[in-house]
């Protein structure tokens, strides 16, 4: 079931049971914090703060239960527990974050917030584990497959870098998402003109691995290497600029790009498939897709993901989707803090 990110309906009085107390959220990356309350599947009072405001993970969540009205601690439906989504290796009880330099004690944060117990995973696990939730709303399947009940899922995020995770069922419904470092996989090119693409920029990188092409700054990569090879200087792009050409049509180069990165994402899909064995289906996750809409729907992501030689009645059944939720990590969030 998806989450509801309008308010909540407070309870009845009277004799109906009291409502449990919510559970704090954050997905904290290196420029902003997101915040947010969960009461059972039903996500809350969100808030986004930016990191370089605070001096600290818990005076940024002190600042946001302030905002709520639940800093002090016995104060009716305050949260009892957190769960927290951070950028970067979660290893301890030391946090060190990526490109934040926040770094903190997970125990002495649960005990400034007043919480019982709070949980601290990596961002793209969060994610991963947001997948059991979904509702068909939040995903569109990309071609045909159905999921198998109860198999392992793959999942891949292209954002800023590129994560990459499975989720294996377990008992009660729950679910354990893999922690590793598929997206630095070397990328394999198909086509000449990927081996090409790929030759030029070990020019500039001793490893072309996948997040090198399936990332933000991978799709400039793209552009950039494209140009060179056709004798043209590539402009400076965002990889939002890059996509937004691609869209309109405005650049060659950059349609290419956009079209290169869908099908060797297709690719690395299902090379992903084959090793997890992921007959519950593959979930693309991060905020590229989602924005190339009918494109990518209409690219050579499904045709790549199955083209395996022998292995492509193994890979025809198993659905591939584009995750389209707002906030994939708060619904992993819960379902790592437990809630029902």
């Amino acid at each position: 079931m998806a989450a509801d990110l309008s308010p909540a309906i407070p309870g009845t009085a009277g004799n109906a049971a009291p409502t449990p107390a919510p559970i704090l959220v954050a997905d904290i990356g290196g420029t902003n914090a997101r915040f947010g309350l969960i009461d059972g599947r039903i996500v809350r009072d969100t808030r986004v703060l930016r990191c370089a405001d605070y001096a600290s993970i818990e005076d940024a969540a002190t600042a946001y239960l302030t905002a709520v009205g639940l800093a002090a601690v016995g104060t009716p439906g305050r949260p009892r527990r957190g769960a927290f989504a951070v950028a970067g290796p979660v290893t301890g009880d030391r946090i060190a974050m990526t490109n934040l330099v926040w770094q903190f004690s997970v125990n002495r944060v649960r005990d400034a917030l007043g919480l019982d117990g709070l949980v601290v995973i990596n961002d793209f696990t969060a994610v991963a584990l947001s997948v059991p939730r979904l509702a068909e709303e939040d995903r569109r399947q990309i071609g045909e497959g159905a999921p198998q009940a109860g198999a392992v899922v793959g999942v891949l995020g292209p954002g800023s870098g590129l994560g990459v995770s499975g989720l294996v069922p377990g008992a009660n419904n729950r679910w354990t998402a893999l922690s590793g470092e598929g997206g630095h996989v070397t990328m394999a090119p198909i086509s000449d003109r990927e081996s090409a693409v790929l030759g030029q920029l070990r020019k500039s990188f001793e490893h072309v691995s996948a997040e090198r092409v399936l990332s933000g700054p991978g799709l400039v990569n793209l552009y950039g290497a494209l140009s060179i090879l056709d004798g043209r200087e590539p402009a400076a792009l965002t990889p939002a600029q890059v996509a937004d050409n691609a869209l309109n049509g405005s650049e060659a180069h950059c349609v290419e790009a956009v079209e290169m990165f869908c099908a060797m994402l297709g690719t690395v899909a299902g090379n992903l498939a084959l090793t997890l064995g992921a007959r519950g289906g593959i979930y693309i996750a991060g905020g590229i897709v989602p924005k190339l809409g009918t494109l990518f729907t209409h690219s050579r992501f499904r045709k790549r993901f199955m083209e395996k030689g022998r292995m492509r009645d193994f890979l025809a059944p198993i659905p591939t989707y584009v995750i389209t939720h707002e906030l994939p990590a708060f619904l992993g969030l819960a379902e790592a803090a437990g809630a029902e």
